[in-house]
C-alpha cells in the first residue's frame, strides 16, 4: 500500500482525549500551530468558558466564494465500553487504524488539514477553507457561534463539504433531529394506598404509549422518503427515571426523547400532537391531584439537510466524485444543516470509514479510506487552481 500522507498526523489528533465533555482547546492550537507555520491565518471562536473553541482558517482569494471543509473536533466517550487496544493511542494493525474519533471524524480532519497545507503552493482561483467545531455530538452546539462569526463575512462559501464517515460515497441529504425532556409529575403516597396518589412512573409510561401511537401513524400514514434505509420520521425514547422507592408511590419521572425527522415532517407540529395527547392524560391525573403536570422542555435542535443534486456546487464536486454510485441520503445528522440554513450555502456529505464503525468499542477507519479522500481532496485542490 502505498503511503497514507495524513496517517502521522491523526494519530497525533487521537492522542487528544476530545470527548464532548472536555475541552477540545489543545487540539485546536495545534492545528493552529501547524497551519500558522505555512502562512495560514486562523480565526478561534470561543465559548463562554474560553475552554473550548472552534477555528476557522482560508487559502487563495478573499473576495471569491470557496469551497469550506467541515469536521467537528469532539469525539464520544468511551467509559463503559470494551476496548481491546488503548482508544486514545492511535494502533495501526491490517491496514486499519484504531482509536476513538478515528472515522467520526478525526481521518477526515486530518486529510483536510494535509490539503490546506498543500493548498499554500498552489494558483487557487477560489479559496479552500477549513472549518472545525467543538460539542457536535451533543447537538451540532459550538459550529452555531461559528456560524455567526461566518455570516458576518461579505463573501459565503460555493459550496460545504462536511466530512463525516460515509465510506467515500457523496451524500446530499440526512434527518433532522429535535431532542426533549419530559417532566411527568404526580402526587407521592405509601405503596399500600396506590390508587389515592398519581404514580407520575405510570404517567410517563402513558406518554410513552402515546409517544408510540403518534409513531405508528407516522410509519403507516406520514410522509415517506425511501433513499433513507428508515424512510419516515421516527421518534424515540432513549432515558427514563423516576422513583426512590419500592414503598412510595413516585411524585417525579424523567425522561428523555427524540424526533428525527425527513424535511417534509415539522417537529414542531409532531411536538403539538403529542402535547395534545399530554393535556388529555394530564386532565384524566388532575382527577386525583391537580399536582399532575407533563412539562416538555427542549434540549436541542438542528435542521435536516436536503442539497438538490442538480445545483451547480453539487455538480462541480461530482465532476471528481470519490465514486460513481449516486448520491445517497444518510441515517445520521450532521452540522450540514445548519450550515446551509444560516449560510444558504450548498451542502454535501462525504468522508472517509463507515458510519457503522463509529461510537463502538475499537472504532477504526481503514487506510485505503484515509487514502481515498487524500485522492479526493487532491482532486478538489487541483479543480479550484
Amino acid at each position: 500500500m502505498s503511503t497514507v500522507r495524513s496517517l502521522d498526523l491523526l494519530k497525533r489528533l487521537i492522542a487528544f482525549a476530545t470527548v464532548s465533555c472536555d475541552s477540545n482547546l489543545e487540539l485546536i492550537l495545534f492545528i493552529k500551530q501547524l497551519l500558522e507555520t505555512r502562512g495560514i491565518a486562523c480565526t478561534l471562536v470561543h465559548d463562554d468558558t474560553g475552554k473550548k473553541a472552534n477555528l476557522f482558517a482560508s487559502v487563495g482569494p478573499a473576495d471569491v466564494p470557496g469551497v469550506l471543509l467541515s469536521g467537528h473536533t469532539d469525539v464520544v466517550p468511551v467509559a463503559g465500553q470494551a476496548w481491546t487496544v488503548e482508544p486514545f493511542t492511535a494502533h495501526v494493525s491490517e491496514g486499519r487504524l484504531y482509536g476513538r474519533g478515528s472515522c467520526d471524524m478525526k481521518g477526515f480532519i486530518a486529510c483536510a488539514v494535509i490539503t490546506l497545507l498543500d493548498a499554500v503552493d498552489r494558483p487557487l482561483k477560489r479559496p479552500l477553507q477549513l472549518a472545525l467545531s467543538y460539542d457536535e455530538e451533543i447537538g451540532c452546539v459550538g459550529v452555531r457561534r461559528l456560524l455567526t462569526f461566518l455570516e458576518q463575512s461579505p463573501v459565503r462559501p460555493f459550496l460545504c463539504i462536511v466530512g463525516e464517515p460515509t465510506s467515500m460515497q457523496l451524500a446530499l441529504g440526512h434527518k433532522g433531529k429535535a431532542s426533549f425532556r419530559a417532566h411527568c409529575h404526580g402526587l407521592e403516597g405509601h405503596s399500600s394506598l396506590a390508587p389515592l396518589s398519581v404514580n407520575a412512573i405510570h404517567l410517563a409510561t402513558d406518554f410513552i404509549a402515546s409517544l408510540r401511537k403518534i409513531q405508528r401513524h407516522l410509519t403507516e400514514q406520514g410522509h415517506r422518503d425511501d433513499a433513507y434505509d428508515i424512510p419516515y420520521t421516527t421518534l424515540h425514547v432513549g432515558k427514563i427515571e423516576g422513583g426512590k422507592a419500592l414503598n412510595i408511590v413516585p411524585n417525579l419521572c424523567v425522561l428523555d426523547f427524540e424526533i428525527r425527522h425527513l424535511a417534509a415532517d415539522s417537529p414542531e407540529q409532531i411536538l403539538n400532537s403529542l402535547q395534545e395527547e399530554s393535556e388529555a392524560l394530564v386532565k384524566a391525573a388532575r382527577q386525583l391531584s391537580p399536582q399532575a403536570t407533563i412539562e416538555i422542555e427542549n434540549l436541542t435542535d438542528y435542521p435536516g439537510l436536503e442539497t438538490h443534486p442538480t445545483v451547480s456546487a453539487v455538480r462541480f464536486i461530482e465532476s471528481f466524485a470519490p465514486s460513481n454510485t449516486p448520491p445517497l441520503k444518510v441515517a445520521f445528522g450532521t452540522e450540514g444543516g445548519l450550515f446551509n440554513q444560516r449560510l444558504n450555502v450548498p451542502v454535501v456529505v462525504c468522508g472517509p470509514g463507515s458510519i457503522e464503525q463509529a461510537h463502538k468499542p475499537d472504532e477504526f477507519v481503514e487506510l485505503a479510506q484515509l487514502q481515498a479522500c487524500e485522492r479526493w481532496l487532491g482532486g478538489l485542490l487541483g479543480a479550484l487552481c
